[in-house]
This record gives structure tokens, sequence and C-alpha cells, in this order.
């Protein structure tokens, strides 16, 4: 829908100094020409766009602009507003609040949206901190360096970053991996002595596919039965359709995994009331860890 893509353009606007036309055809799959007849709305509804051509050239806002109120309505707006109010949770600040209720002007964001989304985590200043590193690394086109956790074991690593983005209730680094010869999506809860390195040529980087398939790719089918008591744990992590309710009342489900241990830990939220029924790798893996904490316990 047109309106729905001079919204998110908007939004671009507002919080990045300058993107270029292919930039914004890639994020909204549109074609550069239809992203041109976008700024030109844009442009005509009286948002003050400034566009330049060659090297460095892109599009931007100029300062001290208004949005016209015909082109977007109150609710529309909280609706951008409520986005930008997202991103200063993690920082604790109001830059992006503050520069759109300056671009809309004074009186037409008085009302409160009804929704109120907070990205931050527990240990906010770590995250905020590496957010403000990365997103500075790549404005400036250099490498980060950094030490990785991951489940195959700790590394450190030298990067090339492109994007920072928030998917899963988590906030992750896409780059290309200078040791994977690759790009790699970083967790940034994972990382450690974030460092700016050296400047590096960017390449054309491909936006982050972020589908499950991609990132989480299915190992582990795990088959289980459960007590209808735990219906509610299904719903919560999977939706009301990842099971099907047997005749006596308790839940039967089909759940992919990519790692053993996080089947084998979802599993373990059942308190041992689960009936696994396959893969037999996910069962030994449970009996091997039942028969680990006996001896555990039998030896304090």
């Amino acid at each position: 829908m047109k309106l729905d893509r001079l919204i998110g353009i908007l939004s671009i606007l507002l919080q990045r100094d300058k993107v270029t036309m292919p930039y914004l055809a890639e994020v909204f799959e549109v074609s550069r020409r239809t992203v041109s007849r976008d700024i030109e709305a844009l442009c005509r509804a009286g948002i003050p766009i400034s566009t330049s051509q060659g090297i460095g050239g892109g599009v931007s806002i100029m300062s001290g602009g208004r949005v016209d109120r015909a082109l977007l309505t109150s609710r529309e707006m909280q609706a951008i507003l409520t986005g930008l109010r997202s991103l200063d949770s993690v920082s604790g600040t109001r830059q992006y609040a503050q520069l759109m209720e300056k671009l809309a002007g004074p009186g037409f964001l008085t009302q409160e949206g009804g929704v109120l989304i907070d990205l931050a985590a527990w240990h906010k200043k770590p995250l905020s901190e590496k957010i403000d590193r990365l997103q500075e690394a790549i404005a400036q086109g250099k490498e980060v360096e950094f030490h990785y956790y991951a489940p195959s074991g700790e590394s450190d690593r030298v990067a090339e970053p492109y994007y920072v983005v928030y998917q899963w209730g988590a906030w992750y680094l896409w780059g290309w991996c200078k040791s994977r010869e690759d790009y790699r999506l970083f967790k940034l809860d994972r990382m450690a002595r974030l460092a700016l390195g050296g400047a590096f040529t960017k390449r054309q980087a491909p936006y982050p596919d972020l589908s499950d398939q991609r990132v989480f790719p299915t190992r582990y089918q795990v088959e289980a039965i459960v007590p209808a008591q735990y219906k509610w744990l299904l719903v919560e992590d999977y939706g009301e359709t990842s099971f099907t309710q047997m005749p006596d009342g308790r839940c039967r489900f089909s759940i992919g995994f990519t790692h053993l241990d996080s089947a084998v830990g979802f599993l373990l939220s059942f308190r041992g009331d689960a009936q696994v029924l396959g893969p037999e790798e996910v069962r030994r893996a449970l009996r091997e860890l039942g028969e680990k904490l006996l001896k555990k316990d039998g030896e304090t």
C-alpha cells in the first residue's frame, strides 16, 4: 500500500542522515522508479527532502522542516512516533521522539498512541553501548573486533558491520565475518570486548534473510505428548496451532529445533511429564542428562 510505504520511507529518513535510492528500493521491494515517485509525493506534501547524485549522494530530510498535516493523520504520525520511541528505549534518551515531534510541529502528537514498546534488555547499559559502537562503525565504514561466545565455543572475530537488527526479542549484528568468509548474524548479548578496527571497502551487502529456516534450520523434529496443564506453554512459545488435543485431553506436538540443547531444554520445562516419541537422539540425551543428575545427587 502506497501510504504505508510513504510512512516507512519517512521513518527511515528520520532515523538516518542520508540513504540511497537503491537502499530504499531494496527495503520496500519496489523499483527505483517507484521510490523516486514516492519521494516526489513526500515533497509535494511539504516535507523538505533533499536529493543529490553521484558519490556520496542520496536522500535526506533538510533541517528545520515540518511534516504537512494533509499527508499523515495524527494516528499515523503517532504510529511512527511509537516506533521511534522504541528505539529511544534502548539508549534511555528521547532523541528520536524529539526529532519526530520537531518535524511534526507543536500540538500534533499530544495524544498517547496506546502502545508502548520497550526494546531494552535487563543489562541495558552494556547493550546500548554496543549498539552505539556498532552504529559508529557502520557510519564510518570500520571493521569491528570482538570476542564471541557461541554454543559451539568461544572465538575472536573480525567483521564488516552492515546492519544492527532487532529480531526474536534480541539484538543482532548482520555483517561479513572475515574468518568464515560469509555473512553472519551475531547476537549482541554474546559479544565481549567490542572495539572498532580498520577501515574497509563496503560490499553490496544483501539485506539479511531473517527467515526461521535460514537462521534456525530444523535439525531435530521433536514429537511428544504432554498433559493438558502445559497447553499454555505451547501456546506461549509456538502458538495455538502448534499442537493437537487428544481425546483424553493431552496435547501432542511436533516442533523443530536447531540445536540439541534447545530441544532438551524445552522438554525439561515440562518437569518430567513429557512423553517423548522421538527422535531417538533427543530421547538418549534426556536419559543421559537424567543419569548425570542422579549421579550428582548421589555424590552430595
